[in-house]
């Protein structure tokens, strides 16, 4: 998912509400209230703040809204707002002011705008930052600025640390499992973002390409038809019989090249029943038989898995898919594993899935070409006839099964493919597909 790049802006606006709030709460609760009894250093403080965000705003006038400025310029808005909410929290009691859990807001920010570690860099960023303040408070190393509620003794409630260490373990706890679970959503909503794309690109290229190829299938047959008496009249001339042969097979490669075209436009359903993975490996192995290279070796490591919600024909078609294209990619030999293992704890969204791993050790795949690879018509191999219509489609019919592909690659080492498909409801009692390991 693509947030809007003018987010940094957005932060601008949301910050000058959040200035206005401050100078109304600060005067609430000295003027109105009496809360705070010295309000002096939180208008000092929105004051500051706004001197800030006037610069922020300044400095967004000539850049250019790339990915790369964003981050950096929300990076930034988000560690200076963690700071002035420190200040005027510490000017306004910390320990005990109902605001403290504001900083909650920031996390989702980070969340939703950045990747990486930098969301639960500013969790531990926010939990120092108050953690510091109590623990100083509480061995009276800064002055403290407490509230004047109407029920607290003369003199002030003093700090009592029981109390602090479990303010601050709410605090800091909350804050983290913000960062969690926003992180995970936003990992998931990018995810089912890049399948609706990837489905919608399919779609309408599959209505342009269906009439294109059926324009190229027709007048194909007569050509082919016309050729063969061609062939039939000049058999007894060689040359003329070998340019016959070598016409042949060119429109033989466009037959095929339409055929494959069609197969992609033409719309598909499957039937989700409950699959045996570990058994469509097995017949995807089968199929290849020997008609691989002599130095290539294939060999199979089934996991203890549960079984999946799947059409286990479809599944072997875009198996041996990616088997094919696993054993182009190791021209000089090489090994090619199909592997299927369960997803545990650590991969956190994806518990309880089922993952069949296509792996070689082939040339691999820059990383600039990672993103392209399931693009329509995208291909490294157009010399060897590729079409680039095959992972489109292999995404496509795994989409329409609830799971999903993933592919990592390091060059000149090999490359894996990941076919994730959720597991079955089935009753208890149904055993799961053994373990065993195979090599060819």
């Amino acid at each position: 998912m693509k947030l809007p790049p003018d987010g940094a802006r957005w932060l601008v606006s949301l910050r000058w509400l959040a200035c206005v709030l401050v100078f109304w709460t600060t005067w609430v609760t000295s003027s109105v209230l009496g809360v705070i009894v010295n309000p002096v250093p939180l208008y000092v403080i929105g004051c500051v703040l706004v001197g800030c965000n006037v610069l922020f705003s300044f400095t967004q006038r000539d850049w250019t809204a790339s990915e790369g400025n964003v981050d950096r310029n929300i990076f930034a808005q988000v560690a200076v707002d963690l700071v002035f909410l420190t200040l005027l929290l510490y000017f306004a009691d910390l320990p005990r002011n109902p605001f403290l859990f504001y900083f909650v807001f920031h996390m989702i920010i980070a969340g939703m705008y950045l990747r990486g570690w930098a969301p639960y860099c500013f969790a531990a960023m926010a939990s120092l930052l108050a953690g510091a303040v109590m623990l100083l408070e509480y061995l009276n190393c800064i002055p403290s600025f407490p509230l004047q509620l109407p029920t607290d003794p003369a003199g002030g409630r003093p700090l009592d640390g029981l109390y602090l260490l479990g303010v601050f373990v709410a605090f800091a706890s909350t804050l983290w499992i913000a960062v969690y679970f926003t992180t995970s959503i936003r990992r998931y909503v990018d995810r089912a973002h890049a399948a609706i794309r990837q489905k919608e690109k399919l779609l309408g290229i599959g209505q342009l390409v269906a009439g294109i190829a059926h324009q190229i299938a027709n007048p194909l047959d007569g050509i082919q038809n016309c050729l063969h008496r061609i062939g039939e009249t000049v058999k007894d001339d060689s040359r003329l019989s070998e340019y016959v042969q070598l016409m042949g097979e060119a429109l033989e490669r466009i037959e095929r090249t339409a055929k494959r075209v069609q197969a992609f436009a033409r719309p598909r359903g499957v039937t989700l029943e409950t699959t045996d993975v570990n058994q469509a490996v097995q017949s995807t192995v089968d199929v290849l038989g020997s008609s691989h290279a002599k130095n290539v070796r294939i060999a199979t490591e089934l996991g203890n898995v549960p079984l999946v919600e799947g059409d286990p024909y479809t599944l072997q078609e875009v198996l041996f898919n990616l088997c094919t294209n696993a054993l182009a990619a190791m021209p000089n030999g090489g090994s090619l594993i199909l592997r299927t293992r369960a997803l545990g704890r650590k991969d956190e969204d994806q518990m309880g899935s089922v993952a069949v791993e296509v792996s070689d050790t082939g040339v691999g795949i820059p990383r600039s070409e990672l993103e392209k690879l399931f693009e329509p018509f995208y291909t490294t191999r157009a010399d060897a006839g590729g079409t680039g219509l095959g992972l489109g489609l292999c995404r496509m019919l795994i989409s329409e099964m609830g799971g999903r592909i993933e592919v990592r690659s390091v060059l000149n080492q090999g490359t894996t493919f990941a076919v994730v498909l959720n597991p079955a409801r089935q009753p208890s009692g149904v055993k799961e597909a053994g373990s065993r390991q195979q090599v060819e």
